[in-house]
């Protein structure tokens, strides 16, 4: 199991918007205990879609522009962006059956 590369303020418009596949983000923060609870099952998630689905994380206290710019009040917010826009929100953490049906048809 990998642990999800990061993306920030600064690389969020190369890694996520101009992709050539979904890119599922995962606004984080270090204090959010839902996140750190869903970390190992988005890790896992990321290695079985790999080439279908990138899975990265943003820091929402070191990125605060990005998270701005989406609007992001709550964490985990998990957000999946095709062709620079974004398709799906999911607020909250959920296990992994609900996350895979919230998911269904973005990648």
């Amino acid at each position: 199991m990998s642990t999800l590369p990061a993306v920030t303020d600064q690389t969020f418009a190369d890694a996520v918007l101009g992709s050539d596949r979904p890119v599922l983000v995962e606004f984080t923060a270090d204090w959010c205990p839902p996140c750190k609870m869903i970390a190992p099952m988005l890790a896992e998630l990321a290695d079985e879609v790999a080439g279908q689905l990138t899975v990265v994380q943003l820091d929402v206290d070191a990125n605060p522009r990005t998270t701005a710019d989406y609007a992001v009040l709550s964490m985990p917010t998990l957000m999946v962006f095709h062709r620079g826009e974004p398709v799906r929100t999911v607020v909250g953490a959920r296990s992994r059956r609900r996350l895979l049906d919230d998911l269904a048809g973005t990648y």
